[in-house]
């Protein structure tokens, strides 16, 4: 639930919100002190690790399943290096939908806001983070994994229509999930080395992205006219659809040796994934859930994504 107090000052279910000038300020400063770039931070010339994954294998779509079971470690560990790139590809996907949807925010605002300058420095970090993916994906050695033609167009009309809300409700739908498993990628010495390095970078500079989408989507969640955050569950609903349909591409399963239809059927039964999946919305759902974004038809549609309990 959320109210306005007044004029000058906004408080929804979470309290009242910061400044939107000084939120962004401390962001800048963050950004200044802690920002990579991935062509001189990372060592790209190193070779890939004999023994070591691409991908947690807690995290793998078929992990715990009886199909996983059957399978050899090589082709395990195989399995990993393909859903690796399949999320990279998707993180592209994502970032340049967001990058669009950033410059059309501010595109009417003050340039010379501190809201504006943060917002630019984003899009720089989703620059360097989409090339960073792209050069992961070929270090890797597996192929891009683009999204169904259907999805990769239905996007093309989220970036037409979606108002202010809507697009920071998708921002943090791509950025929180992926989120929480980087966090757990980057300790784990299992993980080669590279892939460690872009996952730590990618959570260092993602924790900003976040807290800017955050704090504005709470804004708009209070400010906005009664359609707008309507349409808002609706299209945010919508995305995490598409999102848990799209997370892993089909084809990795083809591309190691094994049945695509059984491998789809073992991962949607599969209790194990789901509680990966749930997991790692879950910190996002309660947020949503918060600001009044989980209601009505969006909420049935979270629910039927798989990433809602």
């Amino acid at each position: 639930m959320t109210t306005v107090t007044d004029h000058d000052t906004l408080r929804d279910a979470l309290g009242l919100l910061k400044d939107r000038e000084q939120v962004a300020e401390r962001l800048l400063e963050s950004s200044a002190k802690h920002s990579f770039d991935p062509d001189t931070e990372l060592d790209w010339e190193a070779p890939v690790e004999e023994g070591k994954w691409f991908w947690p294998p807690e995290l793998v779509s078929l992990y715990d399943t009886p199909l996983w079971h059957k399978m050899s470690e090589d082709q395990r560990m195989d399995l990993a290096r393909h859903e690796a790139a399949s999320l990279a590809s998707l993180g592209i996907w994502f970032e340049i939908i967001l990058m669009q949807l950033l410059v059309r925010h501010i595109y009417d605002k003050p340039v010379t806001s501190n809201h504006v300058r943060y917002a630019l420095t984003e899009i720089a970090d989703e620059c360097r983070h989409s090339i960073m993916f792209g050069k992961m994906i070929e270090k890797g050695g597996a192929p891009n994994y683009p999204v169904p033609r259907l999805y990769h167009n239905l996007a093309r009309v989220l970036k037409t229509v979606s108002t202010t809300p809507g697009s920071f409700a998708a921002t943090l739908l791509g950025e929180e999930i992926l989120d929480w498993m980087q966090r757990l990628t980057f300790p784990d010495e299992r993980v080669q080395t590279l892939v460690r390095g872009v996952t730590r970078i990618h959570v260092v500079e993602e924790a900003r992205h976040v807290r800017y989408a955050r704090e504005e989507l709470r804004r708009q969640m209070v400010s906005a006219p009664l359609w707008e955050r309507e349409l808002t569950r609706v299209s945010c609903g919508e995305a995490a659809r598409v999102f848990s349909t799209c997370f892993v591409n089909p084809k990795v399963y083809e591309n190691v040796g094994l049945d695509r239809r059984q491998a789809i059927a073992q991962v949607k039964a599969s209790g194990h994934r789901a509680e990966v999946m749930q997991n790692g919305a879950r910190r996002l759902t309660d947020f949503l859930d918060d600001i009044g974004v989980l209601q009505g038809v969006g909420r049935k549609l979270w629910k039927s994504s798989g990433l809602l309990v």
